[in-house]
C-alpha cells in the first residue's frame, strides 16, 4: 500500500527544497555574509539570504498542510511489518524530522526578526515577530544552525534507512513513498 499522491508529492516537494535550503544555510554558515559577498558579489549574496528565508516560510507552511494531510489520510501499513526495533526507530526518526522541520525555519523566522534584518518571503516582508534583540537573536541563530546539523543527520538516517530497505531487505518499504 501506498501513501496518497498528495502524501508523496508534500514528501518530496519539501525534501528537494529543505535540502536546497540547508544547502544555502551551509554555505551562508561556513562563509559568513562576507566571504559569501566577496565570494558572489553582493546581488547573489542577497538572493542567496532572501530565498533562503523564503524557503524556510515555505518549508514551515507545506508541514502545517502535510500535517493536516496525515492527520486526515493516516499512513499505510508497512507489509511486511517492521521488527519492533524498526518500528520505533522510525517513529524516533521521523518524530525527530517533523520537529525540526517545524522548529527550523520558526527559529530562523524569530532569530532574523531580533537580529533586526528583514525575514522575506519572495518580494514580501514579514513582520519579525520578536523585537530587535542581538543577544537574544545570536541565541536564536545558533539553535537554528544546531537544528540544521540535527536535520542533515536525521536526513542521512532516513536516507540510508530507504536505501536498506529498499537494496538489502528488499521489503518494499520504499515504495510506499514513490
Amino acid at each position: 500500500m501506498k501513501y496518497t499522491l498528495t502524501q508523496r508529492l508534500l514528501h518530496w516537494i519539501i525534501a528537494a527544497m529543505v535540502l536546497g535550503a540547508l544547502s544555502v544555510g551551509f554555505l551562508l554558515g561556513f562563509l559568513g555574509f562576507s566571504g559569501v559577498k566577496d565570494t558572489f558579489g553582493i546581488d547573489v549574496t542577497n538572493l542567496l539570504y532572501k530565498y533562503h528565508k523564503t524557503f524556510g516560510i515555505l518549508i514551515l507552511g507545506l508541514m502545517v498542510v502535510r500535517i493536516i494531510v496525515k492527520l486526515a489520510k493516516g499512513k499505510p501499513d508497512y507489509s511486511p511489518p517492521l521488527t519492533k526495533f524498526e518500528h520505533s526507530a522510525s517513529n524516533a526518526v521521523h518524530g525527530l524530522l517533523y520537529l525540526c522541520l517545524f522548529a527550523m525555519p520558526v527559529l530562523g523566522w524569530l532569530g532574523t526578526g531580533a537580529n533586526g534584518f528583514p525575514v522575506e518571503f519572495f518580494n514580501w516582508k514579514l513582520p519579525a515577530i520578536l523585537a530587535k534583540d542581538k543577544e537574544l537573536g545570536g541565541l536564536l541563530m545558533e539553535l537554528h544552525e544546531i537544528v540544521g546539523w540535527t536535520l542533515a543527520a536525521l536526513i542521512i538516517v532516513h536516507i540510508g534507512a530507504a536505501l536498506k530497505h529498499a537494496f538489502v531487505k528488499k521489503d518494499g518499504v520504499l515504495k510506499r513513498m514513490l
